[in-house]
C-alpha cells in the first residue's frame, strides 16, 4: 500500500502538472485571440511558475534506485588532527540533523563516542522519512574543513577531514543474510547519559563481521536485546550498500568512499576564513554562504551530485 500510494502520487504530480500546462496554452491563445493582454499575462506568469514544479518532480524521478525511499544511517567518523578534527565532526554531525529536520524527517541517535576534549569521535545517526536515503546516498566521502582553529592559542589556520557513510535501513522487500558464525559480537557498558541502569550494565553491543571487517554498535537502547537488533539491522544494511557499491564501482564518485580520511580524497570543502565557500569536488557547485550550509542548507549539493550520478550511469548504459 506504502508504494502504491507513493505511485499514485508520482503520477498525479505529473498529470496535474501536465494539465495546467494546457490550460495556460489554451488561456494564451484565447487571451491573444481576445486582444487580453491581461489574460495573456497572467497565463504566462501562471506558466513560469509550472517551472518549480517541474524541477521538484524531476529531482523526485531520479530517486528511483531500489532502496532510495528507504530510511538511512549516516555515520561520521572524525580524521586525523585530534580536537580539530572531532569539532569538525560534531559540526557535520549537526549540519545533517539540522537538514533532516528541516524536511520533516525524524533523527535518531544510536551510538556516539565523544572526542577528549570537545566533538565526536565518530556517531552513528538514523535518518526516518520516504527517500531519505536517496537524497543522502552521495553524501558518502570525506570533508575537508578550513578555518581559524578556536583551539590554537596562535590563531592558526587549520585544515581538518572527517569522513561520512551513508547506508540504506533495509527493509522486508530486501533479504540479506549473514552467517552468525561470521560475526562476532562484543558488549560494553555504555557511555554518556543514560541512567543508572545503562551506565552499569554491559547493554552496548558491537557486530564485527568478519569476512568484510565491517563494524557497527548501537548503545542508544536501555536493554542489550534491543542494542543487539538494531545493531543487526545496521550490519545487514552496511553489507547490502557494499553490494550496492560493488555494481558501481566504474562510478568516480564514489572511490572517495573507499580510501584514506584526508588530502585529495575529499568530495567537499568548507572555508570559513580567509574567505567563506562550500564547493562540491564532484560538480563543481559552490556557494559563499558557508554558515546556511553548515546550518543544513544543503539541498543544492544534493540534488546536483544525484543529477550527476544519474547522468554518469546513462552515460554508462549508452556506452
Amino acid at each position: 500500500m506504502r508504494e502504491r500510494t507513493q505511485l499514485e502520487t508520482a503520477i498525479n504530480g505529473y498529470r496535474a502538472l501536465e494539465r495546467d500546462l494546457n490550460d495556460g496554452i489554451e488561456l494564451i491563445e484565447l487571451g491573444e485571440m481576445e486582444g487580453d493582454e491581461s489574460v495573456v499575462a497572467d497565463a504566462e506568469k501562471s506558466l513560469m511558475g509550472l517551472q518549480s514544479r517541474a524541477r521538484a518532480l524531476e529531482l523526485e524521478s531520479l530517486l528511483s534506485g531500489e532502496a532510495d525511499a528507504n530510511d538511512c544511517f549516516l555515520e561520521v567518523n572524525a580524521g586525523a588532527g585530534g580536537t580539530e578534527a572531532q569539532d569538525w565532526g560534531l559540526m557535520l554531525l549537526r549540519m545533517y540533523t539540522r537538514w533532516a529536520e528541516q524536511h520533516g524527517y525524524k533523527v535518531e541517535i544510536l551510538d556516539e563516542t565523544g572526542g577528549e576534549e570537545a566533538g565526536i569521535k565518530s556517531a552513528t545517526i538514523q535518518i526516518k522519512g520516504h527517500n531519505a536515503y536517496g537524497w543522502l546516498k552521495t553524501e558518502s566521502g570525506v570533508h575537508r574543513l578550513v578555518r581559524i582553529s578556536p583551539f590554537d592559542s596562535q590563531a592558526r589556520r587549520h585544515t581538518s577531514f572527517s569522513s561520512v557513510s551513508v547506508t540504506p535501513v533495509i527493509d522486508d522487500k530486501i533479504v540479506v543474510e549473514i552467517n552468525e558464525k561470521d560475526v562476532r559480537t562484543d558488549t560494553y557498558r555504555a557511555s554518556g547519559a543514560g541512567g543508572q541502569h545503562v551506565n552499569k550494565t554491559d547493554s552496548a553491543v558491537r557486530l564485527t563481521h568478519i569476512p568484510t571487517g565491517i563494524v557497527v554498535a548501537c548503545q542508544q537502547e536501555r536493554s542489550q536485546h534491543k542494542n543487539r537488533a538494531k545493531a543487526w539491522d545496521m550490519l545487514r544494511a552496511r553489507i547490502y550498500e557494499m553490494e550496492l557499491r560493488k555494481r558501481e564501482e566504474a562510478a568516480a564518485a564514489l572511490e572517495a568512499t573507499k580510501t584514506d580520511i584526508g588530502w585529495g580524497h575529499q568530495i567537499r570543502s568548507y572555508v570559513l576564513q580567509p574567505y567563506q565557500m562550500v564547493k562540491d569536488l564532484r560538480t563543481g557547485v559552490e556557494t559563499s554562504q558557508s554558515g546556511a550550509v553548515l546550518d543544513g542548507d544543503l539541498d543544492q549539493f544534493l540534488q546536483a551530485a544525484l543529477a550527476s550520478r544519474i547522468k554518469g550511469q546513462g552515460d554508462e548504459a549508452a556506452a
